[in-house]
């Protein structure tokens, strides 16, 4: 038992004055003379019994009565040691798409947030987050219509994430009680394998689980067979092993075009739907089941592919490059340089300089703002080339420098699989291939990252973003390189990434890039819109194309338009990442933990039981009445 005042236990010793008054009273008793006394001795022995039991009785009531009156003024009460004890409360709810799956048709977090208004005490200060948004120290009142307008979102936090950002929001005070309550459904991604939580904070989970866990959804979209009229789109979904099959629709600029059904193998399935070879598609596919809504539409588009152009300079064999950059995917020209218009230099998206004996100033020049425009070069050294000039322009490229020329034979051994260049052209690392050899090659002193190199350690190819140098002449004559099969993907990524195509669809997950073959005027801006939405990209304008860069825009699914002006340029579709769809979620019994519920409500009752404190001072005061009530009938009754 601990007491709100107990500085009024100081009266206690005030009992002592009662006591006292009572063993030392001085009454005197007056003798009065009688001539028979036999029957009055008896009389007044029994009368000073009985008086004296009386004394006694009403001084331990009023003891009591006045004990039980001072306790009552110093308020007594039960409480456990929590429930003093200062407290501060942060509290998780999970917008994420997963918290969309249904509860009795009604979806979790829109149940989440009508507990959370029900249970938390209307005077209460708590801090809340989301996975986009954040609000301090406020009241339920404070929050109650941002949280009925709560939005889904792709974005989700794991634990580690949420304990750091609810860290941020906790006080720096050491002598609290700080509660982290995590709302969520748990999904298996969302849990870290080895967290690292703060200790000094009490974790209080509620996991929210659906009634309708089994979810359908469209995962990808890609451009399968291809014949000389038509092409196929193939579709991939993914769905419980038990689901059989599901309808599926494609719809093309808000038309239907098609429908089907999607029939399921152990969960996958795999549509594909044909199209016209030339047909600009606004697509968007769509499904319906009673799983989460965000991956049953996917949107792709399907444009005229623009066509890289790529000169070739210089009087050296460049079938082999023509071979490589087709009619049907680039514009290939080839000019001599005595031929050359350097006026045409500044429209190419990627110049290959082929086996130049010298380079004349002019040309470096014009070379070198070409490349600070933003265009892409290759260059193939004469075996007889003049270092010197070669070297200017290696040097304002930041490709380094050449050193010397060795004329002994030499094998490329060693690939760089993980250069930008070589990204997604090999399924798996390869050791053993039929190695080409150069007659020849040239040293180089260079901090560019080597892309194929030679048995002895020396680079063939190097470079970076747009900008390669062969240390070798690559004619028949001088190396075998022509008949190697890694020719073909090293010119060809060479060429398709001096102009990034759109892709058919883009996920909104962190930055994704966009070349368009368009000339802007000065001050002229790029606008992507769809609908009533309209955001300016980050753009870089070049010579021969504008690069375009998504990162914090858009945050909604759908087709979006390329503007300029007003005037529409092109078509992009964004997706959500499907790393929600799957429905597979946690045991909470192996998280560490201060309490693990299943609903909020049954949290806050519990929390409550925590901090109740249960006041004693009313039953002392009906003590007190109660002695009272003893001690008149005491005095009434008792003779």
């Amino acid at each position: 038992m601990q007491f709100k005042y107990p500085e009024f236990l100081w009266a206690l010793f005030l009992l002592l004055i009662p006591i006292f008054i009572h063993l030392f009273q001085l009454r005197r008793f007056k003798k009065t003379p009688f001539t028979n006394v036999k029957l009055l001795k008896k009389v007044v022995i029994e009368s000073r019994k009985s008086n004296t039991l009386k004394k006694w009785l009403l001084l331990l009531t009023r003891l009591l009565l006045y004990t039980v009156l001072i306790l009552a003024f110093a308020q007594p009460f039960l409480a456990n040691k929590k429930a003093l004890s200062a407290k501060e409360t942060v509290i998780y709810l999970d917008n994420s798409f997963s918290m969309m799956a249904r509860q009795l048709d009604v979806p979790l977090l829109n149940n989440a947030v009508q507990d959370l208004l029900k249970s938390i005490p209307e005077d209460q200060y708590f801090s809340l987050f989301t996975n986009t948004e954040e609000y301090r120290d406020i009241r339920v009142v404070d929050i109650q219509n941002e949280l009925l307008n709560l939005p889904p979102t792709p974005l989700q936090l794991n634990l580690e994430e949420i304990q750091l950002k609810a860290g941020t929001l906790f006080s720096k005070r050491t002598n609290v009680i700080k509660n982290l309550i995590v709302v969520s459904d748990f999904q298996n991604r969302f849990a870290l394998e080895h967290n690292t939580i703060d200790s000094t904070i009490q974790k209080h989970y509620v996991k929210l689980s659906g009634t309708d866990v089994e979810n359908v959804s469209i995962d990808s979209c890609y451009i399968g067979k291809m014949g000389a009229e038509n092409m196929d789109v193939n579709i991939v979904l993914s769905a419980p092993p038990t689901t059989q099959r599901t309808p599926i629709s494609f719809y093309n600029g808000g038309k239907l075009i098609a429908k089907t059904a999607a029939i399921f193998d152990r969960g996958k399935s795999e549509v594909p739907f044909t199209l016209s070879i030339s047909e600009v598609v606004n697509g968007k596919l769509a499904i319906t089941d009673k799983g989460l809504p965000y991956d049953n539409h996917l949107y792709f588009n399907i444009d005229e592919k623009e066509k890289p152009k790529v000169l070739v300079i210089g009087d050296a064999p460049s079938e082999y490059l023509k071979k490589i950059y087709t009619d049907d995917e680039f514009i290939f020209t080839s000019f001599s340089l005595k031929n050359l218009n350097y006026r045409d230099l500044e429209g190419q998206n990627l110049i290959l300089l082929n086996e130049l004996e010298n380079l004349p100033n002019s040309l470096i020049s014009s070379i070198a703002s070409y490349v600070t425009k933003g265009g892409d070069i290759v260059i193939i050294p004469s075996i007889d080339a003049e270092i010197s000039s070669y070297n200017q322009l290696l040097t304002q490229l930041s490709l380094g420098s050449i050193v010397e020329k060795k004329g002994s034979e030499n094998l490329i051994t060693d690939i760089a699989f993980s250069h930008p260049l070589y990204d997604q052209v090999f399924e798996k690392t390869i050791r053993n291939f039929q190695f080409p050899k150069v007659n020849e090659y040239l040293t180089l002193k260079s901090n560019a990252p080597a892309i194929l190199s030679f048995q002895n350690g020396d680079a063939f190819l190097i470079g970076d973003k747009g900008r390669y140098f062969y240390t070798a002449a690559l004619g028949r004559e001088h190396s075998n390189f022509q008949q190697s099969p890694l020719i073909v993907p090293t010119f060809l990524k060479m060429g398709t990434n001096s102009l990034k195509h759109a892709e058919l669809y883009y996920l909104l997950k962190g930055p994704n890039f966009l070349d368009l073959p368009f000339t802007l005027a000065k001050d002229a801006i790029l606008k992507v819109g769809k609908g009533n939405q309209e955001f300016i990209p980050l753009q870089q304008s070049h010579a021969n194309k504008v690069s375009l860069t998504f990162d914090e825009n858009p945050t909604e699914d759908g087709i979006y338009t390329i503007s300029e002006k007003g005037t529409a340029l092109k078509n992009i579709s964004f997706n959500y990442p499907r790393s929600e769809s799957a429905l597979v979620y946690t045991d909470l019994n192996s998280l560490d933990a201060s309490s693990r519920q299943n609903s909020i409500s049954s949290l806050f009752s519990a929390l409550e039981n925590d901090n109740r404190i249960t006041e004693l001072w009313k039953w002392f005061v009906i003590l007190a009445l109660l002695f009272l009530m003893i001690e008149v009938l005491l005095i009434k009754f008792l003779k």
